[in-house]
């Protein structure tokens, strides 16, 4: 929670004179129990209609001072609130782009997304009530006893009394309430997790008939999630009857003890009423107050939970020594090996292959086999736990954030497009770019002749993750993206399953004959994709277990013959 604080940085102004604007309200409202006690006293008790009017002349000054008090102090803490809580979600959305895949993978996409919004808006509410009401009411309640003292010691000490047994009830179902808050905090991701993955499988459990069983496995995550929040709100709730209670035999006390110091003529009746007054205004402040203490509860929580976030150590993973490889291989595995757990089973394991500059690599194998962890090492977006892995002879995890990136090109298993056009997505790659190039991009992606159908041509709107065009034209359109980079490495990761085979064969001939000859890399489950490959890796549950060209594959490597037998049959027509 304290490394929330530097995000007030900025807000000083508005976070002092909001309490300040608060602190001056609540002052007169303390003065306007002994207008009222005046009214009684003197202009009722002594038959003075004057004073009558003018402590109603008094009090309504002071309800309007007040007011504009209160609108103040809403308007200050709510700028506090709203720009701080901006602040903290635009540190937090930077600190997630920093995350590797593996910090990533580790923290959760839901508990991430969940601490994006959820949590950071209960933190902002949380700052525009503490602004508000978390020093008023201590100033009202301590203001109310102190004001009592002025009027009779002797019965300003039930005050006292009321006022440590109501801050003991308070901090403890406050102190018991914080952990509970954060464990609901942790059930509600597991609700988002439950939800996004059900949103993003849509048509998988349909498919296979899951829906019952998804809703009945949402049930039971929610119905964890609605008891543990069932047992904060009624702890939470005792809150109010506990204070009612406390204040209420106090006010009895008082009145008892009041009537009795009236009757002796000690007190004067309208010194007794603006003792209750008072201890009514405290009664009211601690409702506040109690409601105050279960929103900041949640606040921290949430801040404790943000937190966790932003001061999670980046993983600087890309400060190795600086290796050097003893060949000129644009990209070299050595011995490498990879799990994504350090518990679990290896993903990959002693992968060892070279390939030169301007040299293609066709990577083959079975579902599950290791292709798509393999080129997630060539651009360090997972480190290798064993072994090494070189970029133009130099390791990949020396190099700096983002030199490595401006090297490299990959286009995704799945296709990702973004909202907006086909302009601004081929922008990701150059944005720089001219049309003329942007076309050219297009036209080696075999894109350009369903683009130029497009009524709006670059211009045409995309929506979010291209739901609006097939598989095949965003898997095109992906490949345009990254040939815009120009990259002196191009991956392709299962990026043309969706295209007919004419389609991919046009494509690979255009990619072979790029006049800048980056060194390819391509994944693929199709033998036709990766033939004239210079050299063929075959993955098997996660090792190489052939290398070569095709023609040497197919005499030495029998999951190779496997693979394209089943695909062109035994004489090798397709």
């Amino acid at each position: 929670m304290k490394g929330l604080l530097k995000f007030f940085k900025g807000y000083k102004i508005e976070s002092f004179l909001a309490p300040i604007f608060k602190c001056l309200e609540a002052i007169f409202e303390l003065l306007v129990p002994l207008a009222v006690a005046r009214i009684i006293d003197v202009g009722i008790n002594e038959s003075q209609p004057s004073t009558i009017w003018k402590m109603c002349l008094v009090m309504l000054a002071l309800a309007i001072i007040g007011l504009i008090c209160a609108i103040s102090a809403q308007y200050f803490s709510a700028k506090a609130a709203v720009g701080v809580s901006a602040k903290i979600r635009s540190a937090l959305f930077e600190r997630i782009q920093k995350f590797s895949y593996a910090e990533t993978d580790k923290a959760g996409y839901s508990t991430l997304i969940t601490r994006m919004t959820g949590d950071i808006n209960s933190v902002q509410t949380g700052i525009n009530m503490f602004l508000r009401l978390f020093m008023r009411s201590p100033f009202i309640v301590f203001g109310a006893m102190i004001m009592a003292f002025t009027i009779n010691v002797r019965l300003a000490l039930i005050f006292v009394i009321t006022i440590v047994i109501l801050a003991i009830v308070v901090f403890g179902i406050m102190l018991i309430s914080i952990p509970i808050m954060k464990k609901s905090q942790g059930n509600l991701d597991k609700v988002l997790g439950k939800v996004r993955s059900n949103y993003n499988g849509t048509r998988v459990v349909r498919a296979f008939n899951k829906e019952q069983d998804e809703i009945d496995e949402f049930d039971k995550k929610h119905a964890a999630l609605t008891k543990i929040q069932i047992f904060a709100g009624r702890i939470s709730a005792l809150m109010n009857p506990l204070t009612y209670v406390i204040i209420n035999f106090a006010v009895i006390i008082l009145i008892k003890s009041g009537a009795v110091s009236v009757d002796s003529g000690i007190i004067s009746q309208g010194e007794l009423v603006a003792l209750y007054n008072y201890m009514s205004q405290i009664l009211v402040e601690l409702i506040k107050l109690a409601s105050l203490i279960i929103t900041l509860n949640k606040a921290a929580a949430s801040a404790s939970r943000v937190s966790a976030v932003l001061n999670k150590d980046i993983d600087e993973s890309n400060t190795v020594a600086n290796e050097l490889s003893d060949d000129d291989s644009a990209i070299r595995f050595d011995n490498v090996s990879f799990a994504y757990n350090e518990s679990g089973d290896q993903a990959i394991s002693n992968v060892s292959f070279s390939a030169l500059k301007g040299q293609t690599v066709g990577i083959i194998g079975g579902t599950g086999s290791g292709k798509s962890t393999l080129v997630n090492l060539i651009p360090a977006l997972y480190k290798a736990t064993d072994g090494n892995v070189y970029i133009n002879g130099k390791n990949a995890q020396s190099y700096v954030d983002g030199e490595l990136c401006e090297k490299i090109a990959i286009v995704p298993q799945k296709a990702m497009l973004f909202k907006g056009t086909v302009r601004s997505n081929l922008a990701w790659g150059n944005e720089n770019a001219t049309d003329e190039e942007m076309w050219e991009a297009l036209d080696i992606a075999q894109a350009a002749s369903f683009v130029k159908e497009k009524e709006l041509g670059l211009d045409e709107p995309v929506m979010q993750s291209g739901k609006n065009l097939s598989g095949g034209q965003r898997q095109r359109l992906t490949i345009a993206r990254a040939l815009m980079k120009k990259p002196e490495i191009l991956i392709l990761d299962d990026s043309a399953s969706a295209l007919d085979y004419a389609t991919e064969s046009s494509l690979m001939r255009a990619l072979s004959a790029l006049p800048y000859s980056p060194t390819k890399v391509i994944v693929s489950q199709r033998a036709s994709s990766i033939l004239g490959a210079d050299i063929i890796v075959v993955m098997d549950d996660g090792e190489v277990v052939g290398k070569g060209t095709h023609k040497e594959l197919l005499e030495s490597c029998e999951t190779y013959r496997e693979i394209y037998q089943s695909q062109f049959g035994v004489g090798g027509e397709k």
